[in-house]
């Protein structure tokens, strides 16, 4: 079982979990590193519980003790490249190749979580869907607009939803169940952004969140969570990795799509080449 498995296990295990058990849980969760690397003892006085609450929380989970709990989460992230571990350990005299392998890390971490099944399971939902609908908060609102360019020149109805004059909630009241969302949440987690995706997700559209782990809280209510590597030692969060998911599952809509897909995209190289806009061009391929 590796740290992505880990994780996503203890997230079912989470939603059947009572307050007090599942404030525990929340945190054997997200802070795996601790847990894997700190005392039992640590942990608790952390959480102001006692050590025995922390043995009866991970039986519940499915392991036979604590320490069990313990040495998996150690041996997941002792498994895992971390690309965290390479921006620890930058030199002012090598930044930029230092920068390029952390990018490179990101993107490595994206390809892994980033199954077949997964962008199968994409593509048909976006060809199923009657709206698709693309939503992100801060720096996220970046990747949501560039799903959203990639769906609107593949001739797809789309409709962007970022902070405005109206809020998330008010934008999103008209989605409905053949409708699909498509959200992108990097740290720090939005409140409002969870709100709106429950709401959807109880309405019955299909939901697909984009985050860098699945303790993200919108995960809770996502058909199709998707991962991606977004360590950086600047600006918060790495955009790469969100940025290559795009482009990876929308060419490969692009190529489901068949006919229609290939004459939105010429329709899409006829408009770069309208001499009124654009400067001559050759050799485009689009």
């Amino acid at each position: 079982m590796d740290a992505q498995e880990l994780q996503e296990f203890i997230r079912e295990k989470i939603d059947t979990f009572p307050t007090k058990t599942r404030r525990v849980a929340e945190y054997f969760l997200t802070n795996s590193s601790e847990v894997a690397f700190h005392s039992i003892s640590d942990v608790a006085v952390r959480l102001d519980v006692s050590k025995a609450q922390l043995v009866r929380v991970a039986r519940m989970l499915g392991f036979d003790g604590y320490s069990s709990l313990k040495n998996v989460l150690k041996k997941a992230l002792l498994e895992q490249i971390s690309a965290a571990s390479i921006a620890e350990g930058f030199q002012n005299t090598d930044i930029p190749q230092n920068l390029c392998r952390l990018e490179h890390a990101n993107i490595d971490e994206t390809l892994q979580n980033l199954s077949s099944d997964s962008i199968v399971r994409f593509c048909e939902a976006a060809k199923r869907a009657s709206t698709i609908y693309c939503m992100g908060w801060g720096i996220s609102a970046l990747v949501a607009e560039w799903f959203y360019t990639r769906f609107t020149e593949l001739g797809m109805k789309t409709v962007l939803v970022r902070r405005g004059s109206l809020s998330l909630l008010e934008q999103t009241r008209a989605i409905e169940d053949s409708d699909m969302l498509i959200v992108c949440e990097l740290p720090s987690y939005v409140i409002e952004v969870t709100e709106s995706v429950e709401k959807i997700y109880k309405k019955g559209a299909f939901v697909v969140t984009l985050t860098d782990s699945c303790a993200a809280p919108i995960c809770r209510h996502s058909h199709l969570p998707l991962h991606v590597g977004d360590t950086s030692p600047t600006f918060g969060s790495s955009l790469i990795g969100p940025m290559f998911t795009v482009h990876v599952l929308t060419s490969v809509l692009a190529f489901n799509l068949g006919e229609e897909g290939q004459a939105a995209l010429a329709a899409q190289k006829e408009g770069l080449h309208d001499e009124r806009i654009y400067f001559p061009a050759y050799g485009l391929r689009y």
